[in-house]
């Protein structure tokens, strides 16, 4: 039966196209591409259920061939060359073969070529639309590049047998988490947790989220649960410190020490037992124990990561030289004029949730999360990591980008945010604080756009960061040195956008703030142009879910007491005093006067 021909026959005889495909089926029931004719030939006939299944039958066919079991295996193994090669030959055979156009994809994800691996999953999804497992696999990659409302929109177009699957659950509420949807990712997770109770990073994520939305207790139950089925879950004692407000009793102390001692403890575990010992012993002011255990857990974390100390060098030198005054000037008011936007810029742990939980009091400013949307853009414009480090090379792509270029993006930037609002109030907040390196970007595309930074003593700053374990990126906090050295570059870039965009961001200091409350915050919504509000002053009754590990402490008034907690440690911090040099001279000159 040939093949060839009945394809031509799809356009002009869908019918005819599916009877020479159903007849070489008959002779060969694995036949791939004549289950892949006949499924196209359904569809031109309106034939979708009848379609799909022959498509579903093209892919379970298309999984017994010996080139894409041997490619699955290569991926499973992480030889994604031989995996890609061979992907590649089998898709100049078969350039429809759904299932090898969704492997590819997966092997462009674990690459990190996270378009690439839409492009294809988008493409498998196109040839065979009740392919599910395509779609969970889409929505995952929509994500990762940190746009989550695409990602739920993916996931809730999924059918069937795909709802039951715990992969599906996780991402869903994963996702749901991200925007917001707090109620509905708690209720998956613990649905998730109720047909096993094993999944270890399940707890913590339950953990977090409850405590996000201010359900304390259950969140401490939530990491007690998963300490009673195994003690030796560095995800629950650590997710015990996190709370900040929770209190280690001798029994806990004892119980981690226990599993340190064990030498079969793994990295991951001993890694966050460490950072919660750092936590408990620093509640009982014995310092020199807190500060052993913090510091074997970065060296820990330290060892699985890879840091580039000189990337903040790179970045200062071309944020220098592409944003001048003359860049900003030709280009001034070119983006979307929206004034929605207030972006919250700074070092982690400066206090920035403070801020935001003080604006979210406001009647007129929504408060929402740490958004991934800014960073997305920006290095959409530059998707391929192979060429270098994107938070840098997109930034020459500023040059060329036309004035409704600039306009489309900060439209977009609204639009993927969106989602993330739910009270109809006309300015929300987007408290990402590595968006310091985006500030360029943000005048360009968003000119009406507010801009805050939150600025911190560095030492306390870079001792907070030092003690903290992140879930993911931060990848210079592990290590004194790198976070001084992180901390100098970054105020030098908000020095250069000072002279250059004078007035454009406004400053607020941690330590000015906590010491003079009400000045500071008629200070800062002067800069917003809105009225003071008497409850911003009482940002410690607002009710909303706070999704930093500062959750806890912006739900308490003011304590000044705690500004000088790093002291105890400061003979420890001579390699972040060194790194920070002038950055620790001169950093009273940030604070307003």
């Amino acid at each position: 039966m040939d093949l060839a021909e009945a394809k031509k026959l799809i356009e002009a005889d869908p019918i005819a196209a599916a009877a020479r495909a159903q007849e070489a089926l008959a002779l060969n029931p694995a036949d791939v591409g004549a289950y892949g004719i006949l499924g196209t030939s359904l569809r031109r006939l309106g034939l979708h259920e009848e379609a799909s299944r022959a498509e579903l039958s093209a892919i379970e066919a298309s999984g017994k061939d010996p080139d894409l079991i041997r490619a699955t295996r290569a991926l499973k193994a992480r030889d994604y060359a031989t995996a890609e090669l061979v992907l590649k030959g089998v898709l100049e055979s078969r350039p429809n073969d759904v299932l090898a156009i969704q492997t590819l994809g997966e092997v462009a994800a674990a690459a990190g070529l996270l378009y690439d691996a839409e492009a294809l999953h988008r493409r498998a999804l196109e040839l065979a639309p009740a392919f599910e497992y395509s779609r969970l696999h889409l929505a995952n990659v929509l994500n990762n590049q940190g746009r989550p409302g695409e990602a739920l929109s993916e996931l809730r177009k999924t059918q069937g047998e795909m709802l039951d699957f715990k992969g599906y659950k996780m991402l869903l509420a994963d996702v749901l988490g991200q925007i917001g949807e707090s109620d509905e990712a708690i209720d998956l997770y613990r649905s998730i947790l109720a047909s096993d109770p094993g999944m270890r990073d399940i707890w913590s994520r339950l953990s977090f989220l409850l405590n996000s939305v201010g359900r304390r207790d259950e969140a401490i139950e939530a990491c007690r649960t998963a300490l009673r089925t195994w003690p030796g879950r560095g995800h629950a004692w650590w997710s015990l410190a996190d709370l900040k407000t929770y209190h280690f009793t001798d029994e806990d102390i004892a119980a981690m020490e226990r599993v340190l001692a064990d030498p079969k403890i793994g990295t991951e575990d001993r890694m966050q037992i460490h950072f919660a010992l750092g936590k408990a012993f620093e509640d009982r002011k014995d310092s020199q124990s807190s500060f052993d255990h913090y510091s074997r857990g970065n060296a820990l974390r330290k060892g699985a990561l890879k840091y580039n100390s000189d990337w903040g060098a790179a970045l200062l030198e071309r944020i220098r030289s592409i944003f001048t005054e003359e860049f900003l000037d030709l280009r001034a008011g070119k983006g979307d004029p929206s004034p929605d936007p207030i972006f919250i810029v700074g070092m982690p742990r400066s206090g920035s949730t403070l801020v935001e939980q003080i604006l979210a009091s406001h009647p007129l400013i929504e408060g929402t999360a740490e958004l991934p949307d800014l960073n997305a853009l920006a290095f959409s414009l530059c998707p391929d990591p192979r060429l270098g480090p994107r938070n840098i090379r997109y930034l020459d792509r500023l040059r060329s980008l036309s004035d409704t270029q600039l306009c489309e993006l900060g439209g977009l930037y609204l639009e993927r945010t969106r989602i993330q609002r739910k009270t109809g109030r006309p300015f929300f907040l987007d408290k990402m604080p590595s968006n310091w390196g985006h500030v360029g970007f943000i005048k360009l595309i968003l000119p009406n756009a507010k801009i805050i930074d939150v600025r911190r003593n560095p030492l306390a700053c870079g001792f907070s960061n030092y003690k903290q374990l992140f879930g993911r990126g931060h990848e210079f906090s592990y290590d004194l040195a790198h976070i001084g050295e992180y901390y100098k570059d970054y105020v030098a870039v908000m020095a250069h956008f000072d002279k250059v965009a004078p007035g454009a961001v406004h400053r607020v200091t941690h330590d000015r703030l906590v010491a003079e409350p009400e000045e500071e915050i008629r200070r800062l919504l002067d800069y917003l142009g809105l009225p003071f509000d008497q409850a911003c002053l009482r940002f410690h009754e607002t009710q909303r879910a706070v999704r930093t590990p500062s959750s806890q402490q912006v739900r308490q008034p003011l304590r000044p007491e705690f500004l000088d907690q790093w002291k105890a440690f400061e003979r420890e911090l001579g390699r972040l005093k060194d790194a920070l040099g002038p950055a620790l001279e001169h950093w009273d000159d940030a604070q307003p006067h």
